[in-house]
């Protein structure tokens, strides 16, 4: 678990300055935010949840253009058997239960959520198919993959929402907007 930063005793963002006396950046101030807020855990969670989004959407555009043509590629296929993603997933998911149950170091956790967020996302954009047990990707049956998808990455966005870590960047970014708007006005 990382170090605990400073604790804060208001809720109205206190002056950040260098040694110098200048304000620090707001770039600077949101990765301090992150460095003091964020935990081990919470770091690869949400690792997890960014992967798994973006290989999410990946998927859809990609399995959309491999459809309809709009890329040089086709499916996987092995011996003339297609080999839908969810495989890819299920093997990178052994894999990374494999490594956390070895590797006993908290160092290595944000690395594993990332691949443990693509490999999630490789199985749940083919839950229908698992569920049905035939292929009903494009189908109405397919959507469940969807909805399921869009729940878990809802679920993700209202636990980080609540974290310390967004409310300050919350209030980091209402604290720079009134320093611009107060420039604006002198």
């Amino acid at each position: 678990m990382r170090e605990e930063g400073p604790k804060r005793t208001s809720a109205i963002p206190t002056e950040t300055t260098s040694a110098e006396g200048a304000e620090e950046p707001l770039s600077q101030r949101v990765r301090e935010a992150y460095r003091e807020e964020v935990d081990h855990t919470h770091e690869s969670l949400l690792n997890a949840a960014i992967a798994f989004t973006f290989t999410f959407a990946t998927l859809r555009g990609l399995t959309y253009s491999i459809k309809y043509d709009l890329v040089p590629w086709g499916n996987i296929v092995a011996g003339g058997v297609h080999l839908h993603h969810y495989v890819w997933g299920v093997m990178l998911l052994l894999v990374v239960g494999m490594v956390s149950l070895i590797v006993d170091s908290p160092r290595y956790n944000p690395v594993l959520g990332i691949v443990y967020g693509i490999a999630t996302a490789l199985v749940v954009d083919e839950f229908a198919l698992l569920l049905n047990l035939r292929d009903v990707y494009w189908t109405n049956e397919g959507r469940i993959s969807i909805d399921v998808a869009l729940t878990t990455i809802a679920v993700a966005l209202v636990y980080f929402l609540a974290k310390a870590f967004w409310r300050r960047l919350g209030r980091e970014l209402l604290r720079s907007l009134r320093r611009h708007v107060a420039k604006r006005r002198a």
